[in-house]
C-alpha cells in the first residue's frame, strides 16, 4: 500500500483523516458508483496510477473516473479513445488533451517531465503499424521515460532498419511493432543488446489472420531475448518497458 498501517491508525488518531477515509486507504481501492473501483495501490506497485481503458466504456463512466482520479494523480490516461468520445468528455472535462494518432486522452502538466531512467526504443515495421506503436510510445512518455521513435524499417527493405543502426545500439529497452508475418522483432533482436518487446498487429492479409501470424512468429522467434505482448496491444508493451527499466534501477541500489 501506498502507506504503512501505523502511518494510517497515526492520521485518524490525529484527526487527520476520517475513518472513512481510513477504510478506503486500508482496503487498496475506490469504489466509482456501482461500476468501478479503482486500484489506489497501482502506482506504488508499477509506479504509474491505473491507466482507463475506454473501449466499451461510457462517457459518464470515464468521465466519473477521470474525475476521482485527478484530485490523487497529475496525470490520468484513458486508452482507446475515438476522436467522437473525445468530443463528448471534453463537454465535461475541457482540459482534456487528446493525442488522435495514440488514441489517448490524458489529464495531465502543460509538459510532462522526463522522470524515469533509460531510453525507450520504439520500431514499427511499416506504417499500417503506427496506431499501435503511437499508443506505446505515447504511454511511454506520459510515465516519463525518453522515448526514441523509428518508423517503417521492416524487412522487406533491410537497409533502413540497418541504415538506422544507432537508434538500436542507444536503447535501453526496444518495443518492435509489426504485422504481417511479424519478422521484425527477430531481426532486431539479433542485432541488439537489450531486452526486446514484440508487438503484433491485426495489419495484414488473409492468412495473417488477424494478428495470429505475427504473434506466431515471435512467439517462436529463434533470437534470445524477446518477450511478447498480446496483437495490438501498445499499451501493454509500453508499461512492460517501464517496469523492466524501474527494475534495473531498484537492482542497481541494492
Amino acid at each position: 500500500m501506498d502507506e504503512s498501517l501505523a502511518a494510517i491508525l497515526q492520521a485518524v488518531a490525529a484527526g487527520q483523516i476520517s475513518p472513512d477515509l481510513a477504510q478506503v486507504k486500508l482496503q487498496g481501492y475506490s469504489q466509482i458508483g456501482d461500476f468501478a473501483k479503482i486500484d489506489r495501490t497501482r502506482q506504488a506497485r508499477t509506479g504509474f496510477p491505473e491507466v482507463i481503458f475506454g473501449q466499451g466504456k461510457t462517457v459518464t463512466q470515464i468521465v466519473k473516473i477521470m474525475q476521482h482520479m485527478r484530485d490523487e494523480h497529475p496525470v490520468v490516461m484513458a486508452t482507446r479513445i475515438v476522436p467522437e468520445v473525445q468530443a463528448e468528455l471534453c463537454l465535461h472535462i475541457p482540459d482534456l488533451q487528446y493525442y488522435p494518432a495514440a488514441r489517448i486522452s490524458a489529464l495531465q502538466p502543460l509538459e510532462v517531465p522526463i522522470t524515469a531512467p533509460g531510453t525507450i526504443a520504439i520500431l514499427t515495421a511499416g506504417t499500417a503499424d503506427l496506431p499501435v506503436a503511437e499508443e506505446a510510445a505515447c504511454t511511454a512518455q506520459l510515465c516519463g521515460f525518453q522515448v526514441e521513435k523509428l518508423w517503417d524499417v521492416g524487412v522487406a527493405g533491410i537497409q533502413r532498419l540497418l541504415n538506422n543502426r544507432m537508434v538500436i545500439d542507444r536503447a535501453d529497452v526496444l518495443i518492435v511493432v509489426a504485422g504481417m508475418e511479424g519478422a521484425l522483432p527477430s531481426v532486431v533482436a539479433g542485432l541488439a543488446d537489450c531486452p526486446v518487446i514484440a508487438v503484433p498487429t491485426s495489419v495484414g492479409y488473409g492468412a495473417h489472420f488477424q494478428g495470429l501470424a505475427p504473434l506466431l512468429t515471435m512467439i517462436n522467434s529463434c533470437a534470445a531475448g524477446v518477450g511478447v505482448v498480446n496483437i495490438d496491444n501498445g499499451f501493454g508493451a509500453a508499461i512492460l518497458a517501464g517496469q523492466i527499466l524501474r527494475t534495473a534501477v531498484r537492482l542497481q541500489k541494492i
